[in-house]
């Protein structure tokens, strides 16, 4: 194998790997010799298939085969005898005119990570915004789940159904005469103007009284979740058992028993600390901002270009999502694509903080334990159905790149508090319109950072940054297809980091482009993405895994939920 240089500019490399045609013969016929005695053929007792049928037999693929593991030999041996610590998965691409009995030209072209040194964790000083929790805010909290437990009596059997009265009811759903699964209750709650039953449900039992007995047809909405009901019309028979109406709810410690606790002061001390950590997320938010802001000041250095692609396309397809969703699409999206440089210029700067925070956490041993990486896998996992979730388990196992992804936003969490521990907080009490508005102020204020730093200065300096890693996709359940996004980021928030460099996929047989490497889409900032403009892929340290499985459905309303 020999291994030439032939780009080194910046952050990028590129590199030609040459395979001998003697070494790639040497290596599929030691790989015959090992799988002849399990090769099955009629005539020949097992294990007694001559080497030279079996290479007929299976030639093509074992050549495939051998060529795919010594290009990811190469490609490692080459990763750790340069010394070289990629910022993203590597183009790898084998030469178009290869063909068996010929040398393997490969191509590998990559960026590497800028060499930095941690910053100082000394002498951080930052201000801390605390919202003092009052009886009145704990009194409306309180309120407000007094509303959410609303408690009903009989009416009157003359009562007509109305708005917010709850009707006690039996029903049966029938499509073209024929009953179906899940159309049938008895003694179901529904209260009118909830919205909790198929649209036009609850509209046509206005006016009905305890007793009655009527017959009503909806159609079932085309993006029902059971595919068999959706768009379908459908009948009803429904019998109104009784009319309910809403009583006066009393907050006392009777209230408070009725929810499960022993008295209404638990109530208010539980209201108290919900409300407490509401304002803890702000708070800690404004303080995340400041920390960054203090990090990011004098640390100007050249960061890989596709890592700050990839963090651009995460922001700019949530960003778009965003658009899409407001009163007037085109102009939302006319105004992002007006301010597209800012947000690649934010994109670049949450990239260069994402390394920093990086380089922080492995200067100071920040650590995401055995324990807790199984505790994010079990979590994540139950996004899953239940039937794919030891699938998910085996393919974040099997998948460094995928637990890395995974592990990011853990591990941010907790250089940051790291960070915290380290700087002199003064804390100062405000309202909480007073803690968003220094929020906004902070995002404004990020923007304007970022236009300031576009085109930084070139500079490096002594140790190795991990590359920033996403939290990790999860891709659809059959075959292999493309990843699901999943979703953590807003264009507001910086970004997430990683503390482990990624690992290549395995490719296919030869000259065929290989698999990409689990790759994001939308959705947290200053993540690590494949480079989409190369057609051929590396190889991985193993197999590629299998995708991880789709997550389960939301839930839909239903006839009767």
């Amino acid at each position: 194998m020999a291994i030439k240089q032939t780009t080194n500019e910046g952050l990028k490399r590129a590199y030609l790997i040459t395979l001998t045609k003697e070494e790639i013969a040497g290596k599929i016929d030691a790989e015959i010799k090992k799988i002849a005695p399990q090769v099955k053929m009629p005539g020949f007792r097992p294990g007694k298939v001559p080497a030279n049928l079996v290479k007929k037999m299976h030639g093509e693929q074992i050549h495939g085969q051998t060529v795919n593991d010594m290009i990811r030999d190469s490609v490692d041996a080459m990763i750790r005898d340069e010394n070289l610590r990629p910022a993203m998965q590597p183009s790898i691409a084998l030469s178009d005119g290869y063909e068996e009995g010929k040398d393997a030209e490969i191509t590998v072209e990559l960026e590497v990570l800028p060499q930095i040194e941690a910053p100082s964790v000394e002498g951080l000083k930052l201000e801390k915004l605390v919202v003092p929790v009052t009886d009145e805010q704990i009194r409306e909290a309180i309120e407000n789940v007094a509303g959410q437990n609303k408690s009903y009596k009989d009416a009157a059997k003359t009562k007509k159904a109305a708005e917010r009265n709850q009707l006690i009811i039996d029903f049966l759903g029938k499509i073209d005469g024929e009953p179906f699964e899940g159309g049938k209750a008895e003694d179901a709650p529904l209260v009118i103007g909830s919205g909790a039953f198929i649209p036009g449900f609850e509209e046509q039992l206005v006016g009905a009284k305890a007793g009655d007995e009527k017959t009503i047809t909806v159609t079932f909405p085309e993006d029902y979740q059971a595919e068999h009901l959706a768009g379908k019309e459908a009948e009803f028979d429904v019998t109104v058992k009784a009319v309910k109406v809403e009583t006066d709810t009393k907050i006392d410690d009777e209230f408070a028993k009725q929810l499960g606790l022993d008295s209404l002061e638990k109530l208010e001390e539980i209201m108290k600390g919900q409300l407490e950590q509401q304002t803890a997320g702000l708070t800690r938010t404004q303080m995340k901002r400041a920390l960054l802001d203090q990090l990011a000041a004098g640390h100007d250095f050249e960061v890989p270009a596709t890592m700050v692609e990839a963090e651009f396309q995460q922001i700019w397809a949530q960003l778009q999502q965003e658009a899409a969703k407001e009163e007037n699409p085109e102009d939302a999206l006319k105004q992002i694509e007006e301010e597209k440089d800012d947000y690649r210029a934010i994109a670049e700067r949450r990239v260069r903080l994402g390394l920093l925070l990086s380089e922080i956490g492995q200067a100071n041993d920040v650590q995401v334990s055995g324990q807790e990486m199984n505790m994010l896998i079990q979590q994540a996992a139950q996004q899953y159905r239940e039937e794919d979730r030891e699938r998910f388990v085996q393919y974040i196992q099997q998948e460094p790149m995928a637990a890395a992804q995974l592990r990011a936003p853990l591990y941010e969490d907790k250089v940051v508090d790291f960070l915290f521990d380290k700087a002199e907080v003064t804390e100062r009490e405000v309202t909480t319109e007073e803690l968003q508005a220094a929020i906004e102020a902070d995002e404004e204020a990020e923007a304007e950072k970022a236009k300031e730093t576009k085109a930084p200065a070139k500079k490096s300096a002594a140790k190795k940054a991990p590359a920033k890693k996403p939290a990790v996709k999860k891709a659809p359940a059959k075959k292999a297809p493309t990843k699901k996004p999943a979703a953590k980021t807003t264009p507001a928030k910086d970004g997430d980091i990683g503390d482990a460099k990624p690992a290549a996929k395995k490719a296919p047989a030869k000259k065929a482009p290989a698999k990409k490497a689990p790759a994001k889409k939308t959705d947290t900032a200053a993540k690590a993405d494949v480079d989409k403009s190369t057609a051929k892929k590396a190889p991985a340290r193993k197999p590629a895994a299998k995708k991880a499985p789709a997550k389960k459905a939301s839930a839909k309303k239903t006839a009767g939920s």
